[in-house]
């Protein structure tokens, strides 16, 4: 099974055959609450770790989603922007919201582990 990454945004990554799929926390999706319209970047998209690539809105909020990593978005999830509530119900999984290539593979590893992530999440 792939291993899964985080980043201090609430963002999840995995990184599968050299391929990156990003999607929001479960913590984030609960924060936000019911989604109601998610914007992805175009395949294509070269993007840099801290942009601001997607944006997901609820009835409480919108809130940015940010690039985890550097490199070109290589698919966006068009069932999430048909179907917003997918986050909701499978934020790790079927909500996903981009798979891109990273730049620098090796870049992963500076992300949180699980056990980093959830010492950050009882800080807050």
């Amino acid at each position: 099974m792939p291993e899964t990454r985080f980043t201090k945004d609430h963002e999840w990554v995995r990184l599968e055959g050299g391929i990156a799929t990003i999607g929001i926390t479960d913590h984030a999706q609960e924060a936000l609450g019911d989604v109601v319209f998610v914007e992805l970047p175009d395949p294509g998209r070269e993007i840099e770790a801290g942009e601001s690539v997607a944006v997901v809105e609820s009835v409480k909020a919108a809130s940015d989603v940010y690039a985890p990593l550097t490199g070109r978005v290589v698919e966006n999830n068009q069932a999430i922007v048909d179907e917003p509530a997918l986050v909701n119900r499978e934020a790790t999984t079927g909500g996903w919201f981009f798979r891109m290539q990273p730049a620098d593979p090796a870049a992963f590893a500076a992300l949180l582990d699980e056990a980093a992530y959830k010492a950050l999440l009882e800080t807050e």
